[in-house]
């Protein structure tokens, strides 16, 4: 039997550059929920599944906030109750980046309808199923000090377990990469379903009244893509340091797989406020309008035109991510 490794010392910078993250991730998850609270208009169903993914990852970033502030070096009864937490909200944001992404799928590709039993099933999956696995770890006194070899400072799995693998699956690393597979594979059948639609609607294009839609589209597909892309960006470096782990290899140590380890799981709610807030058009323009004295218009340039002129905009029309229930009517032909 090899040696275990000793335990991952943090140096101060790499401690204040996941800081820093985390501190992002919680002002972007902040900035979602009030958008979502300050313009009903904005309530779409998948924003309203944006609002609970953000409610997880804040309360992801604020665990790992305080489990890297902290620096662990045993388990302690605040080393259990941060690794619950983190444990819980992390595996609770996997869930509920899939139920995005279903639900895309549902309704676009497949035209499916959507009410309240689907919303209720996603919950009952995406908050009942962590929960159940949290409670499982911490009734078993499986969470604890993991020498920050498959964290940064932050507890989780206890390294004392003799199951500590078998645990560290569940509770984490069997979703990551079940969302690997599964998130690509929706985005990219989601992507194609669209592009048929427009291959087939493209004769019709010159007698539309309102051409201006590709722009938009074109916006939409580029997120599609960016989705799966930045979250196996932000999230690949936690199973690359689990699997030297498991390896017993001396490069779980590498100072710069610790920074990105510390921000891919810290930083999702601040990649998240950047696509779905700052890129979005609707929802920037009325930011700015907030925070300035100018009026701006949907573009998110200030506006010339008087107040009485301006037309209200249309959220779902102006909406940089795709609205499921206008792309039905036009994907129906497919």
């Amino acid at each position: 039997m090899p040696r275990p490794l000793p335990p991952t010392e943090l140096y101060a910078a790499e401690r204040a550059v996941v800081l820093v993250s985390c501190l992002l991730s919680c002002l972007g998850s902040s900035l979602l929920l009030c958008t979502h609270a300050l313009w009903p208009e904005l309530r779409t169903r998948p924003r309203q599944l944006l609002l609970y993914l953000s409610l997880a990852d804040l309360l992801s970033a604020l665990s790992y906030f305080y489990g890297v502030l902290r620096d662990f070096d045993g388990t302690s009864w605040d080393c259990v109750l941060q690794g619950a937490l983190s444990t819980f909200s992390n595996t609770s944001s996997f869930f509920w980046t899939m139920a995005i992404a279903l639900y895309l799928y549902l309704t676009i590709v497949r035209g499916s309808p959507t009410g309240a039993g689907l919303l209720c099933c996603f919950h009952a999956v995406s908050w009942g199923v962590p929960l159940c696995i949290t409670v499982a770890a911490v009734a078993l006194k499986k969470i604890g000090y993991d020498a920050s070899n498959v964290s940064v400072g932050w507890c989780w799995v206890n390294f004392d377990a003799e199951d500590r693998v078998l645990w560290m699956l569940l509770t984490g690393k069997v979703w990551e990469i079940l969302a690997y597979v599964t998130l690509p594979v929706l985005y990219i059948l989601i992507k194609k379903h669209i592009n048929r639609a427009h291959a087939a609607l493209s004769e019709y294009r010159p007698i539309l009244s309102r051409t201006p839609l590709q722009p938009r589209t074109s916006i939409a597909d580029k997120k599609l893509i960016l989705i799966p892309v930045i979250f196996i960006i932000l999230r690949i470096w936690s199973t690359v340091r689990f699997i030297l782990t498991l390896c017993n290899s001396p490069a779980v140590q590498n100072s710069v797989l610790v920074v990105l380890h510390g921000i891919g799981n810290t930083f999702q709610g601040g990649a998240n406020c950047i696509m779905f807030v700052l890129c979005t058009r609707v929802v920037r323009a009325r930011l700015l309008s907030s925070l300035c004295c100018c009026r701006y218009d949907d573009s998110g340039w200030p506006s010339t035109r008087s107040s009485s002129t301006r037309q209200r905009p249309d959220p779902a029309g102006s909406e940089d991510v795709p609205d499921p229930e206008r792309t039905k009517p036009l994907l129906s032909s497919t």
